[in-house]
């Protein structure tokens, strides 16, 4: 079956593969398969569906995370002579079509996302006949599963459920290429036994077999390179991307990172395209494809392009900052070499890491506060609601709710039903301890990843220790093994184009156009459209405090224990080249500032810094009277900013000598947009004839 499948007379089993296929197929066990990229995974369990299916089985599931990776499965599936399909969000037009297969038996494998297996519809129309007749389930990518897993993503603890529902009788294989030890206890925890058990020892049928190899990766060749500031790291690769072998991946931490970097190297002339998670899903298939066809170099990617995404060919990773864990890293790298003797793969660490990595470790940990509120909100209501009605009830933004009510939903406490979310009654208490933990594993990876960095051990050997991997040895081809394989050398035109990108200024914010849904419950009288006489044009500010260039300096000026004072000559003078560079429809005749509790000195010195060098009226800031601090979802920011906002006798006394000209609106920092939508109607109610929204930086 298996020469089959690859096409080859001469194919036969890597170690563990057939005591993988042997445990599910003869034995009918449950197996944990911990194995490094390109050793074979998907062999298994295409092998044991076969076999399964010969036997008179049902379809294998497969639980999948990602649409990269579930259309590689499918692609791989079909050219093994496997019947696959997929339901995820991407193909709802092709739902139909697959039950029908389904009823029919012509389905070998049926790929679903995590997310689909509570769908109300798939979930309860559809998973109860699957459960019935399924022969194998398969759980890719299984390390989610666990808490200590390198994506805090709620659905896959669902899966428990799932496997307690199955009967005794069907096999479940887990597959992951990034566990520790703690991962592996974890997910044999949740496949149905406490401990697992070595391949080579006599298990007990009932207990979860174990199949682990060794994770290092002969074909790469590891390196790290310390550059001082973001233009020597872009510069570097300026200068050097065209020597790395084949066509790879550029990792960046974050989204504005990942787009600037693929507009410089596009406009140095190098044939690269971004794929983010703001990216189309359409088009990220077609980049994804662009990458295995080599008519790109490299994709500039976040970590949106990760799991399961199969070129077996692709010649070089490098990152552009540093993942926050030696787990995260090796997933991204095990991307590169998978079918060369030789890949290389370098890290280029910055300094702004750290303060990215403990946003992202925190940023899914549900808040006992406001999981109290949903669930009282839910509790009151009686009937389903859907999240949009629970954002003007709870302050809370869409995807922190979302990830919330998932949590939730594991926990029992609510239940996704036809029309939105629905309390269970349930008690639900809020596990701090397990939270706990779970951060303080992560500061402790986020250690790990820099004394990576630093380490003059063997690279490979750190990152497999990293993995309790026993067979952990040196590799002799990393730069602590074999010298450093990279020239640090910068070209002096490619740093001078670094810089250039760098000190680039101006990003757009486009205006809000639409009320929020749900302001009647939070006292307030609108709703649908924005009327275009109490509309703001499109804005501006210097940066985004992501940006690799002025972020760096605004994430300074923005940081929680950071004193309020004077803007500083250097970035006032960035923020004149940025209004210097504003193609407006006619020249602001006025400032006026937004008034800031928090940072009063810095946004009047900025207001009175551009009106002195532009020569522009600074009429004064609005008054905004007391009331809570505009924070939370767009329903509550809307709610807390409403009628507050005050045009004084001063302030109005100079607009009315504008004649209705436009109003340059000043703040420090732009978030939501709703602070310069509600102040900017309150400015054009008053006599402004247009608002142009300017702040020093833009959240996100």
């Amino acid at each position: 079956m298996l020469r089959e499948l690859v096409g080859s007379p001469a194919a036969d089993f890597h170690p563990g593969q057939f005591e993988a296929v042997e445990a599910l197929v003869r034995d009918r066990r449950r197996a944990l398969v911990v194995q490094r990229t390109g050793w074979g995974k998907s062999a298994v369990y295409f092998v044991a569906t076969l076999l399964l299916r010969r036997l008179g089985a049902g379809p294998s599931i497969i639980v999948s995370p990602l649409l990269a990776l579930m259309r590689d499965q499918v692609a791989a599936a079909a050219r093994a002579g496997v019947r696959a399909a997929a339901i995820n969000s991407a193909n709802n037009h092709e739902w139909d079509e697959i039950q029908t297969r389904l009823a029919e038996d012509s389905v070998d494998v049926l790929l679903v996302s995590p997310e689909r297996l509570n769908n109300p519809r798939f979930r309860d129309e559809q998973l109860p006949e699957l459960i019935r007749r399924t022969g194998l389930l398969v759980i890719d990518e299984a390390h989610c599963i666990s808490d200590w897993g390198h994506d805090f993503r709620p659905d896959y603890r669902r899966l428990r459920e799932l496997i307690g529902r199955l009967p005794n009788s069907v096999p479940v294989l887990a597959t992951t290429a990034t566990a520790n030890s703690r991962v592996v206890e974890d997910v044999a925890e949740q496949l149905g036994s406490a401990q697992g058990e070595s391949a080579t020892g006599a298990a007990p049928d009932s207990a979860v077999l174990t199949i682990r190899g060794a994770l290092a990766r002969d074909s790469l060749r590891l390196g790290v390179l310390n550059l001082p500031d973001s233009r020597s790291r872009l510069a570097w690769l300026l200068t050097h991307l065209d020597d790395l072998p084949g066509s790879g991946i550029i990792y960046c931490l974050t989204v504005s990172t990942a787009e600037d970097t693929a507009k410089m190297l596009r406009d140095a002339g190098h044939a690269v395209q971004a794929y983010t998670g703001r990216t189309d899903p359409s088009e990220r298939a077609e980049a994804e494809q662009r990458l295995k066809d080599n008519r790109v170099k490299a994709l500039v990617a976040t970590s949106a392009l990760g799991m399961g995404f199969d070129k077996p060919d692709l010649g070089f990773v490098v990152h552009i900052g540093a993942p926050s864990s030696p787990v995260a890293y090796y997933q991204q790298v095990g991307r590169a070499g998978r079918a060369t003797d030789n890949a290389d793969v370098l890290l280029l660490p910055g300094p702004e890491d750290q303060e990215i990595w403990k946003y992202f470790a925190t940023a899914s940990m549900p808040n006992e506060q406001k999981a109290a509120a949903v669930l009282a909100e839910l509790r009151e209501a009686g009937t389903p609601l859907s999240t949009t009605a629970l954002e003007a009830r709870v302050d809370l933004r869409r995807t922190p709710l979302e990830l919330l009510l998932k949590v939730l939903d594991v926990d029992g406490a609510v239940q996704r039903v036809s029309g939105g979310w629905l309390s269970t009654g349930q008690a639900w208490e809020y596990d701090a301890e397990r939270y706990q933990r779970i951060a303080a594993g992560r500061v402790a990876e986020q250690g790990a990843m820099l004394e990576f960095e630093r380490t003059t051990q063997c690279r490979m050997e750190f990152i497999a220790q990293s993995l309790d991997d026993a067979t952990a040895a040196p590799c002799g081809r990393c730069d602590n093994c074999a010298a450093a394989w990279y020239s640090p050398a910068i070209d002096p035109a490619a740093e001078q184009n670094a810089q250039q990108s760098l000190v680039k200024v101006g990003v757009e914010v486009a205006p809000r156009l639409q009320w929020p849904p749900g302001l009647a419950q939070r006292g307030v009288p609108v709703k649908g459209k924005i009327p275009a006489d109490k509309t703001v044009e499109e804005g501006r500010v210097l940066a985004r405090l992501t940006d690799l260039g002025w972020g760096n300096r605004l994430r300074e000026v923005f940081t929680a224990d950071a004193p309020d004072q004077a803007v500083d000559q250097a970035l006032l003078t960035a923020c004149i080249k940025v209004l210097a560079g504003w193609d407006w429809a006619q020249r602001p005749t006025a400032i006026v500032s937004v008034p800031s509790a928090s940072r009063p000195e810095l946004v009047g010195s900025l207001a009175t810094g551009l009106s002195n060098i532009g020569r522009l009226p600074y009429l004064g800031a609005l008054s905004l009277s007391e009331g809570a601090p505009a924070t939370g979802n767009s329903a509550f920011r809307v709610g807390s900013l409403w009628n507050r906002f005050r045009v004084g006798e001063e302030l109005e006394s100079g607009l009315a000598g504008l004649g209705g000209g436009p109003v340059l609106l000043v703040d420090d920092l732009i978030d939501s947009r709703w602070t310069m939508t509600i102040a900017g109607g309150t400015l054009r109610a008053a006599g402004a004839g247009s608002v142009l929204p300017f702040a020093l930086a833009l959240r996100g």
